[in-house]
């Protein structure tokens, strides 16, 4: 689920900095840092506490110090002086006359830091102590797309159970369409003399095709066990996507019983096709929740 949240804070007496964390929909947590350099511890300690308030998302975690206009910048002499040496080592190897151009060199992550950047041990219980109220308002953004989407999904689910209503209205039609079918069937292997015994195997295969309860019970079950999950409070995402698979399964069953069916019998197909629509819709909704 999307959502944004911001803070500030300041590390001891030194500068302050900006953390901000959004997130967009994603069936995984799949997290992404823009940090300042030189802080891979900062990052593993966000990295654990992310993992233990996030499930589901893709996150990007921004961090940047607030400096002041005129904050002297700390000349990284071990990096601009180990790139001038590579780009004059690979100038001579390829017999060419060149000298690197200071400016690229100065756009270089890292080669220009504020002087008054704070230690990392000083940075990381401060940026830590700021995540939270982030975390806490970024999930309450979260929270309140997610109540949009357990109403779409109920809406889903009760248009499911609508359709097992309308099919189970007109199963009958089905019995009697396959009754006559296999009854023509029967005449023709009788005036072929067809054995009795094909006969009966064609007939329990048939009586078998006929049956839809199986599916439409099944679809109706996992329709209430899906509503039971949204009453949970608990982490149901992935529970509620199991299902879905399992009602679009028992749909293609009972559409492929079905198929072929003229008349009145049509409106089944129909229905089913209805059902596996709101089935794929409901799945789109589902893979965003955790």
């Amino acid at each position: 689920m999307t959502g944004f949240a911001e803070a500030r804070g300041q590390v001891n007496s030194g500068p302050g900095f900006s953390l901000s964390v959004k997130s967009v929909n994603h069936r995984f947590l799949d997290l992404h840092f823009r940090l300042p350099a030189n802080t891979d511890a900062l990052e593993m300690h966000l990295r654990r506490v992310l993992k233990e308030k996030l499930s589901r998302g893709h996150i990007d975690v921004s961090l940047s110090f607030e400096q002041a206009g005129t904050a002297p910048l700390a000349l990284n002499r071990a990096l601009v002086s180990a790139y001038m040496q590579a780009f004059r080592a690979a100038a001579a190897e390829a017999g060419i006359v060149a000298e690197p151009d200071l400016n690229a060199v100065l756009r270089m992550p890292g080669a220009l830091d504020a002087a008054s950047a704070p230690r990392e041990e000083e940075l990381t219980p401060a940026v830590l102590a700021a995540l939270e109220p982030v975390l806490d308002r970024l999930n309450r953004m979260r929270e309140e797309e997610g109540r949009g989407i357990e109403r779409e999904l109920r809406e889903r689910m009760a248009k499911l159970k609508a359709a097992c209503s309308e099919v189970r209205t007109h199963r009958e039609t089905v019995l009697r369409n396959y009754t006559e079918r296999l009854r023509s069937r029967m005449q023709e292997w009788l005036g072929a003399s067809v054995e009795q015994e094909r006969i009966v195997q064609e007939a329990a295969l048939l009586a078998d095709r006929s049956d839809i309860q199986e599916e439409l019970v099944r679809l109706e079950n996992h329709a209430d066990h899906f509503l039971g999950l949204l009453d949970r409070d608990a982490e149901s995402g992935k529970k509620l996507d199991f299902l879905l698979q399992e009602m679009n399964r028992e749909a293609n069953t009972l559409l492929a019983k079905t198929s072929g069916l003229v008349g009145d019998a049509v409106r089944i197909t129909e229905a089913g096709l209805a059902m596996k629509s709101d089935i794929e819709k409901a799945r789109e909704q589902v893979q965003n929740i955790e």
